[in-house]
């Protein structure tokens, strides 16, 4: 995580997802995370949480720009059906905003497709604030298969609030 404060103006960059062993080539990824069939499961979710720390300014603000870079993977565990994915935001323990629409395999089967979806994301009322709550998740787009995911260690979220 990178911090920096300039007057009541935070900018923070966290690298939160795809934490585990540390490979030869550098990427890892989360658990798998396995849906039942037709229904969302979340394949990883994070917060972003900036405690103030001793003598600094920092903790709950509000949002005035965030930017995302998130990589996924998903599969099903069959031959028949696609996987779909989707990633939402909220405010802490709020209600959940979709970042992105759907986004569904190619093909079916059990070979996984990356997904990359990255950008910046204008606020909405149930998406404005610091802490905040962001989630990959994947299902199945049929009745034969469970959709698989899990998230990559390059994925980030980068944003600037303003505290009070």
């Amino acid at each position: 995580m990178s911090r920096v404060v300039v007057g009541k103006i935070v900018e923070i960059i966290e690298h939160p997802f795809g934490k585990g062993n540390l490979t030869s080539d550098g990427v890892q990824w989360s658990d798998e995370a396995t849906s039942t069939l037709g229904t969302y499961v979340d394949v990883e979710s994070i917060t972003i949480n900036q405690i103030t720390p001793a003598g600094g300014p920092g903790g709950e603000g509000t949002l005035i720009e965030v930017e995302f870079g998130i990589t996924w993977a998903q599969k099903c565990d069959g031959a028949t059906d696609k996987a779909v994915g989707k990633i939402q935001a909220r405010n802490k323990d709020g209600t959940w905003t979709d970042l992105m629409t759907e986004v569904t395999n190619a093909t079916a089967g059990t070979t996984y497709e990356e997904k990359t979806y990255s950008g910046r994301f204008e606020t909405v009322t149930n998406f404005q604030k610091v802490p905040f709550d962001v989630k990959v998740m994947v299902k199945s787009n049929g009745t034969t298969n469970n959709a698989i995911g899990k998230v990559k260690n390059s994925s980030y979220v980068k944003c600037i609030y303003r505290i009070a």
